[in-house]
């Protein structure tokens, strides 16, 4: 008998069309012959179902059920396509554990630790995972640009400490700059993370659950054409994505067991795709993002395809995964 499959996208950030392609894609990938796929959108105004004729059905959050013209339509698993809040932060992961549905990314904890920076990277430091040098404030700090340069340096990166790492960040040369690029920040976030600027190179590990084992997948070298790997690098073609990445044997061994040790560490579930930045052959973590993109394009796709892994066969892993733990 067919499972059916709620494929939530859209959220409450900035990143919400970014993450109707990543649901787009799960909904056309997913295997007909197996799955009822439907297509939830998530947003602060409404949550429906949106049918192949753009018709919508309010979703009831009581139990996140369906009532339709051929009846009322429960889900066996969800599929989380949304990048940022509340996919990506811990809230849906909240939710559907109190109404026992299961879903593909990882838990309610995990998802809320690792949306947070600051957070994440203190909590792996004791295990040997490095980190750049960092200064945190929040919304109403005093605003100290002599005491930030001297911890950080300059040039630095200012960023929201809990959203998107395409937004609210900016690279910092002159200390005159801060202010505003700290103004931009809190657009995003009412907490902030400043960073020293890390000169190496940059690639991204996709490490997720497939047929029941934790998998490192094939690294990707992110080489950008603008000054960091912002929104328009990402998502606009100003990058080159590479995989595999053109780094060392020993860079490829210590990246993939920092990614991998940094998964099952924090007792991870599902898909996630972590960025880091290399000094000499040591790698620095960036962030791990538990909702990364999933469209043809995207770079945790790109990488699976690289390890021999079709899109029906990545969606499909997730779901059966999650059905188990039921």
């Amino acid at each position: 008998m067919k499972k059916n499959i709620a494929i939530i996208m859209g959220g409450y950030s900035s990143e919400y069309k970014i993450s109707l392609k990543s649901g787009g894609v799960v909904l056309k990938y997913l295997d007909k012959e197996k799955f009822n796929a439907y297509a939830i959108h998530i947003s602060k105004d409404k949550w429906v179902y949106i049918d192949d004729k753009q018709n919508e059905y309010h979703i009831n959050r009581n139990d996140f059920s369906l009532d339709t013209a051929n009846g009322k339509i429960v889900f066996d698993c969800i599929f989380n396509a949304i990048h940022g809040t509340p996919g990506e932060d811990g809230l849906m992961q909240g939710y559907f554990n109190l109404i026992n549905i299961p879903q593909t990314s990882c838990d309610y904890y995990q998802a809320a630790l690792t949306f947070n920076k600051r957070d994440l990277l203190s909590v792996l430091k004791p295990y040997g995972i490095f980190s750049a040098t960092s200064y945190y404030l929040n919304l109403g700090d005093l605003i100290n640009e002599e005491e930030i340069v001297k911890k950080v340096g300059l040039p630095c990166f200012v960023k929201a400490n809990k959203a998107g790492s395409s937004f609210g960040i900016s690279k910092v040369y002159r200390k005159e700059d801060l202010f505003e690029a700290i103004s931009k920040a809190y657009k995003e976030d009412d907490e902030i993370i400043i960073e020293s600027f890390l000169d190496g190179t940059e690639v991204s590990v996709g490490v997720i659950t497939f047929n029941g084992k934790t998998k490192v997948l094939p690294i990707t070298e992110i080489v950008t054409e603008n000054d960091f790997f912002d929104y328009e690098a990402k998502y606009e073609g100003k990058s080159k994505e590479i995989t595999p990445a053109r780094i060392s044997k020993g860079q490829e061994k210590s990246v993939s067991e920092a990614a991998k040790r940094a998964y099952e560490v924090l007792k991870m579930k599902g898909f996630s795709r972590s960025e880091f930045i290399f000094v000499g052959d040591q790698p620095f973590m960036l962030e791990m993002n538990t909702t990364p993109g999933l469209t043809e394009e995207s770079i945790l796709p790109q990488q699976a395809r690289a390890a021999g892994i079709t899109l029906p066969q990545l969606f499909e892993s997730a779901i059966m995964e999650a059905l188990k733990e039921k």
